[in-house]
C-alpha cells in the first residue's frame, strides 16, 4: 500500500483551494489546509471538517510556519481585484513574504513546492494569445499592482530558490476559473453576472462588452494543477492553466441572463483602469509537458455555477 502524502494547501479555504482539498483528500492524501480567512470561507471546506486525512489550520502566511510535510499547494492570496485592493500592501506582503516563508518550509523539509501564479503577470497583453515565453505588459505603479506585480516577484523568489537552493518547484499561470464555491460578492465577472441576474438586479458591464475573457471550469483547473505538481522534476513551469476559448464579456452577460431566465438589464459602466482587453491562454505547453487541455464546456460548467449560486442565494 502506498504511503500517504503529507500535503500542505495554503488558501485551502478559498474557492481553489477547498477543490484542490477535495481532490487530494479523494486521492489518498493527508491535507493540512491553512488559511487565515480574509477571503476564505469555512463553509467551503465544513463537509472535511469530520475526515481523519484533513486537518484545518488558521494561519497567515506572512508569517512563518513550521510542520512537516511531503508536498505544498501555495495558493493563499486574494485573487479577486475588490478583495486585493481592499487592502494592497498586505496583498503583496501575502504574495512575497508568503513565497519566501513557504520556500523557507519546502527548503528545510525538502517539499515539492507548487506556486498559484497567475494570468495577471501578462497585464494588459499586446501579444495575443498569452504564451509563456511573453514577458507582460504590467503597469507597475497601478491599482491592480499590488496583485499583479507581487505575483511576478513571487514566480521571481520561486525560481531563485530552484537555482540557489535546487529546490523541486512549480509555477502555474492560472487564467479566469469559475466554477461552486466563488465567493459571490468578489467581483469576478461571473460571480457578478450570476448574481445580479438571479437577483433580478442590472447586470454590469464595463466598457463596450467587446473586451473578451476565457473561462475555465474549475475541475478542469484542479486537474491541471495536480497534472502538474505530478509532472517530471524536470517541468518546472511556468504553465499557463486556463481555457483557450474566448467570449466577448457582452455575449457572457446575454448568455447568464437566458440561462438563469432572468429579466435583468444591461447597464454599461466605465473601463477600470489597467483592466486587459483581452485575456486569452497559449496552453501549447500545457498540452505537451502535461497532457493537459480543460474538457468542461462552458454551458455545462455555467450550469453547475448557476445551481450552486441559486443555492445560497435563494435559502
Amino acid at each position: 500500500m502506498a504511503l500517504r502524502k503529507k500535503i500542505l494547501v495554503t488558501g485551502g479555504a478559498g474557492f481553489l483551494g477547498s477543490h484542490l482539498c477535495d481532490r487530494l483528500i479523494r486521492d489518498g492524501n493527508d491535507v493540512l489546509c491553512v488559511d487565515n480567512f480574509f477571503t476564505g470561507n469555512k463553509d467551503n471546506i465544513e463537509h472535511l471538517m469530520g475526515n481523519a486525512h484533513f486537518e484545518l489550520m488558521r494561519h497567515d502566511v506572512t508569517f512563518p510556519l513550521y510542520v512537516e510535510i511531503d508536498e505544498i499547494f501555495n495558493l493563499a492570496c486574494p485573487a479577486s481585484p475588490i478583495h486585493y485592493q481592499y487592502d494592497p500592501v498586505q496583498t503583496t506582503k501575502t504574495s512575497v513574504h508568503g513565497a519566501i516563508n513557504m520556500l523557507g518550509l519546502a527548503k528545510r523539509t525538502r517539499a515539492k513546492i507548487l506556486q498559484s501564479s497567475t494570468s495577471e503577470v501578462y497585464g494588459d497583453p499586446d501579444v495575443h494569445p498569452q504564451p509563456e515565453s511573453y514577458r507582460g505588459q504590467v503597469n507597475p505603479i497601478g491599482p491592480r499592482a499590488c496583485y499583479d506585480e507581487g505575483k511576478r516577484c513571487a514566480e521571481t523568489l520561486f525560481f531563485d530558490y530552484h537555482r540557489q537552493h535546487n529546490l523541486n518547484i512549480r509555477v502555474a499561470r492560472i487564467f479566469n476559473t469559475y466554477g461552486p464555491r466563488m465567493h459571490p460578492n468578489d467581483g469576478r465577472v461571473v460571480s457578478n453576472f450570476i448574481v445580479q441576474a438571479i437577483k433580478g438586479e442590472a447586470i454590469t458591464v464595463y466598457g463596450d462588452g467587446q473586451q473578451t475573457r476565457s473561462f475555465c471550469y474549475v475541475d478542469d483547473l484542479i486537474s491541471g494543477l495536480i497534472g502538474l505538481m505530478n509532472a517530471p522534476d524536470t517541468t518546472t513551469g511556468p504553465i499557463n492553466l486556463g481555457n483557450p476559448h474566448e467570449i466577448p464579456i457582452g455575449t457572457l452577460a446575454e448568455k447568464i441572463i437566458e440561462m438563469t431566465g432572468s429579466k435583468s438589464p444591461i447597464e454599461r459602466k466605465p473601463l477600470p483602469e489597467d483592466d486587459p482587453m483581452q485575456r486569452c491562454p497559449d496552453i501549447t505547453l500545457a498540452k505537451k509537458e502535461l497532457g493537459w487541455q480543460p474538457a468542461v464546456a462552458l454551458e455545462n460548467g455555467l450550469e453547475k455555477t448557476i445551481a450552486y449560486f441559486k443555492s445560497i442565494i435563494q435559502r
